[in-house]
């Protein structure tokens, strides 16, 4: 049953143009064509990928986000049996009814709960070093494969002249450093993926594993029907603009807002430019209109054109949330990733230990005058009549 779906899906309509065999794509007299069986080779890649991250993080990433003053947070909490309890069996955000019958059972005031379960949400907050470790890496990568990219296609034809990406096609050699700009691209994609579990937890966590599965897919796709000279092209588009993004989130960890501000701004230039402009105009073009000048339309041109068209939605709907980011930023001078809650909870944080000092100051001064301290600091959450 396997084999005959194997042949099913390898059928030759499905990948490549009419009248074209898998016979013709197969290596002769020192040229090299992509095989399907060359794809493997991303997982161990992803492996060595998320090796090199851990060093890279412990020896790199450290040192420098020491240097730019962000240092390791200890979150200290006093051990409670029945708050950590309830924490982990119930609920991380207790109602107001759950911390009256908490503060009562453990003889607290019901401001000291809250206080604990905001301590220990906190706790499993990432921290800073954390955050910023992420984004050094992403960044490097971007950066390396950025000027990978630039330096493989400056000297391709068809960077500069469209026509070039489908002269010949299907029955276009690979180039080693179409080979290694793939294969790098597609282990640092499952590298991404595998980490998942373990990097820091965001509202668009879903959003994310889709993008890496199809980002995963539409690079296996273009490699197994040989639109390698597209796709190349596609991936040094998308590039350039995301090691902007990256270098923006660890100046604003390290507290420098006006140099990630700057950062923000030209990532968002770029990414309008290369994702809104370029891209439909120019690589959507390649795509969808040219190959009709050669070829007649057949299955993976018609499957190739629909996920870039999806993908150029997906630019729409991000760069909604980029513009909504620059006025943040404009209006209110204060940069934030839209799609993160600890930022949001950080704010929560410092306004409910703002709140917790000026009751502490008015009990001072109740109990300089003689009076009844605020309600709330009575225990067990017990009021005065």
């Amino acid at each position: 049953m396997f084999q005959t779906f194997k042949e099913w899906f390898w059928l030759e309509r499905f990948w490549l143009p009419p009248t074209i065999k898998w016979s013709d794509l197969e290596d002769h007299d020192g040229l090299i064509f992509v095989k399907p069986s060359h794809l493997y080779m991303t997982i161990p890649y992803a492996l060595g990928l998320m090796i090199i991250r851990y060093f890279f993080e412990k020896f790199i990433a450290s040192p420098l986000a020491k240097t730019f003053g962000i240092k390791e947070q200890v979150r200290k909490i006093t051990p409670n049996t029945t708050l950590e309890k309830f924490f982990k069996q119930s609920t991380r955000h207790p109602s107001q009814t759950d911390i009256y019958g908490l503060a009562k059972k453990c003889n607290l005031t019901e401001r000291q709960v809250e206080r604990w379960f905001r301590s220990r949400r906190n706790q499993e907050r990432p921290s800073r070093m954390k955050k910023f470790q992420e984004a050094c890496w992403r960044f490097a990568f971007y950066l390396m494969i950025s000027v990978a990219g630039i330096a493989f296609l400056y000297d391709k034809p068809w960077a500069y002249d469209l026509w070039e990406v489908w002269n010949g096609y299907p029955r276009q050699p690979l180039l080693p450093s179409q080979y290694w700009y793939y294969i790098l691209e597609m282990s640092f994609y499952w590298s991404l993926l595998f980490s998942l579990g373990s990097d820091i937890k965001r509202k668009d966590f879903l959003a994310h594993v889709i993008h890496h599965l199809a980002a995963i897919s539409l690079m296996s796709f273009s490699w197994c029907a040989n639109y390698i000279r597209s796709g190349t092209l596609v991936m040094v588009v998308h590039d350039v603009a995301d090691m902007w993004l990256e270098s923006a989130k660890m100046f604003s960890y390290a507290g420098w807002k006006k140099t990630c501000n700057i950062l923000f701004f030209i990532f968002s230039v770029i990414f309008f430019i290369s994702r809104l402009i370029i891209f439909p105009f120019w690589i959507l073009y390649c795509t969808l209109i040219l190959p009709l000048h050669y070829l007649e339309p057949f299955f993976s041109y018609i499957f190739l054109n629909l996920q870039l068209m999806i993908l150029q939605v997906l630019h729409l709907y991000w760069g909604y949330f980029i513009l909504k980011m620059l006025k943040r930023c404009i209006f209110t001078k204060n940069l934030k990733d839209v799609r993160s809650d600890d930022e949001d909870e950080y704010e929560e944080e410092v306004e409910e230990e703002m709140e917790e000092e000026a009751i502490k100051g008015q009990e001072r001064d109740c109990l300089k005058n003689g009076l009844e301290a605020n309600r709330d600091l009575i225990p067990n959450g017990q009021h005065s009549h």
